[in-house]
């Protein structure tokens, strides 16, 4: 009997990688698309036909018709969000209800989840994380502590479950001195809303219907949120997401054997992002980090929050290559990198005892990079259509990377259209 595969594509360095497009570029080649983790801290932007789209918290192969989309059980959903977004989708033509399902198991965040978080972040003071304040590391630490409420709650005795939970948080916010409650009962009532709005979804045991759907021979892309470098145990802990970002967490957070897993693509950048706080070896603090920042747009697609900007880090690469057992690379921005004379890359870290090493260390903090210097291409690649087309230099650069991080790059992406990406 032939059954069904599942590919994972991950983001390999501290998000922002690009995923969105990557997904809506692969998505023909699949049955299904499945987000395994995270909430609505992603945001996976999509341009094609001169619109502009940012998904939060549903899976981006919406945009290809037919297929079924799924919100797996490790993703926390905020139904207020969740049906804006939504709504937002269908008034620009893309019909949901028949093909996106949803997860019993998902944990609901709360609008008391949104209050512990800023309070929370603002009791750590100076050694602040840099949440989105969307509630979701509250939504997770309730769901660990055995204490969350999940969609599935919604279909039965709701209001006591969400009282009784409401109350908890309320004790919480009560002992960490917090007062700011300001536009709650308006936050409440829209978050009620789009309870309401959730039940005209499938919701459903979403790991009986995935393997369900792999035992009929179809096949899963799993989507993943955030990035290698912010999960929460190999990542820059603790300057990390609540979640399991890694290529394990498709398994827990979808319901899947990991004998099911095929290829794992692993997303990066042709440089290297960060946002909010947390150390980044590679970070540029000069004019060129501000170029890249400004060729490259970033800006974060869910807070607008200016990202630090610094050259690509194979050190780092290589750590999240090997956790994710990733079978080939996809290349976003080199488009951004056109216009520059020498391009750098960090192939080894030196330690503060003086010592160089090749391998990701417990705290990098402190560490200095060793960079190699790289020949720029100096060409607009952005109308290209044809690896043909790409300067020696490139290919060199090409070729260097596959070599240092022992592993085919398989799509190039030269600007943030749809049509934009090359496969080599």
């Amino acid at each position: 009997m032939k059954t069904g595969k599942v590919d994972v594509l991950l983001g390999l360095q501290w998000g922002d990688e690009g995923k969105g497009k990557v997904v809506d570029v692969l998505t023909p080649r699949y049955d299904v698309v499945a987000r395994f983790q995270g909430g609505p801290n992603a945001g996976h932007t999509l341009e094609f036909e001169g619109q502009k789209y940012v998904l939060r918290s549903i899976p981006s192969g919406i945009f290809q018709g037919g297929k079924v989309n799924i919100i797996g059980n490790g993703v926390v959903l905020a139904p207020d969000l969740f049906m804006d977004e939504a709504k937002d989708l269908e008034k620009s033509g893309h019909e949901l209800h028949s093909r996106l399902r949803i997860s019993k198991k998902a944990h609901l965040i709360m609008p008391t989840h949104r209050i512990l978080d800023r309070a929370i972040e603002a009791a750590k003071g100076k050694n602040k994380v840099g949440t989105t304040g969307k509630g979701i590391g509250p939504t997770y630490t309730d769901k660990v502590s055995r204490n969350g409420l999940r969609v599935g709650d919604i279909l039965d005795g709701f209001e006591a479950k969400y009282e009784a939970h409401k109350q908890r948080h309320m004790q919480m916010l009560k002992a960490l001195g917090w007062t700011d409650f300001d536009g709650f009962e308006e936050t409440e009532k829209r978050w009620m809303e789009g309870v309401e709005y959730l039940k005209k979804f499938p919701i459903v045991d979403s790991e009986i219907e995935i393997n369900k759907i792999l035992r009929s021979g179809k096949n899963i892309l799993c989507e993943g949120a955030q990035g290698t470098m912010l999960d929460v145990d190999f990542g820059s802990y603790p300057f990390v997401t609540s979640s399991n970002t890694i290529c394990a967490g498709a398994c827990t957070g979808l319901g899947i054997g990991p004998n099911k897993i095929g290829n794992v693509y692993g997303i990066m950048k042709a440089y290297c992002t960060r946002v909010g706080a947390g150390p980044f070896p590679t970070e540029l603090f000069d004019e060129t980090g501000k170029t890249i920042r400004d060729l490259g747009h970033e800006y974060g697609a869910v807070t607008g929050r200016e990202r630090r900007c610094g050259w690509i880090d194979l050190v780092q690469l290589r750590y999240s290559i090997m956790v994710d057992g990733v079978t080939e690379l996809i290349m976003m921005k080199s488009d951004v990198l056109d216009g520059f004379d020498t391009i750098k890359a960090c192939v080894a870290y030196k330690l503060p005892n003086g010592t160089v090493t090749r391998d990701f260390p417990y705290e990098i903090d402190n560490v200095e990079p060793v960079y190699k210097e790289i020949k720029g291409w100096k060409t607009d690649m952005t109308k290209f259509t044809s690896p043909d087309q790409f300067p020696q230099e490139f290919k060199d650069y090409i070729k260097f990377l596959e070599d240092e991080l022992e592993t085919r790059i398989g799509i190039i992406s030269i600007g943030p259209d749809r049509e934009q990406t090359i496969e080599l």
